[in-house]
């Protein structure tokens, strides 16, 4: 348990902090570097930016397939981007130059959360801190490629 209720990892990734925004305001993309294998696809009328208030919908499967609205709620170009949903958890990424290119923290934030204690009576803030790690990676390799 985030003695806080937000969990964080970061990585350093050799980009420009703008081109990593770019790809994270671009919902058709949240499949692709998603780690946590639970995003399948991106809904049909999503944004192809998103901005503050913008809602964007994706196709999930955690055991069952489910959709999601998620709804923008911190947008500062270039720097930082975050969306919740209907459980009011927040995913967060802040992006900051270093030498080498920039810092991605992403964070999972459940201090807001519907049920914060069911969220840690089930592991999901721990199990979050893998998922998040493997996205930072995919993110990274997407660049690569």
């Amino acid at each position: 348990m985030a003695k806080n209720r937000v969990v964080t990892v970061e990585r350093v990734i050799p980009v420009a902090p703008q081109k990593i925004f770019d790809l994270l305001a671009d919902p058709s993309m949240h499949p692709i570097i998603d780690g946590s294998g639970t995003v399948k696809s991106a809904r049909e009328r999503n944004p192809e930016r998103l901005s503050l208030g913008a809602r964007f919908g994706m196709g999930m499967r955690a055991g069952l397939p489910y959709r999601v609205t998620n709804k923008v709620v911190e947008f500062e170009d270039g720097k930082r981007i975050a969306w919740r949903h209907y459980g009011r958890h927040v995913w967060r990424y802040e992006l900051e130059p270093v030498d080498g290119g920039t810092r991605v923290r992403e964070s999972f934030d459940y201090r807001k959360a519907i049920s914060p204690q069911v969220l840690e009576l089930t592991g999901v803030p721990r199990k979050h801190v893998g998922n998040m790690e493997k996205t930072l990676e995919r993110l990274e390799e997407h660049f690569r490629a």
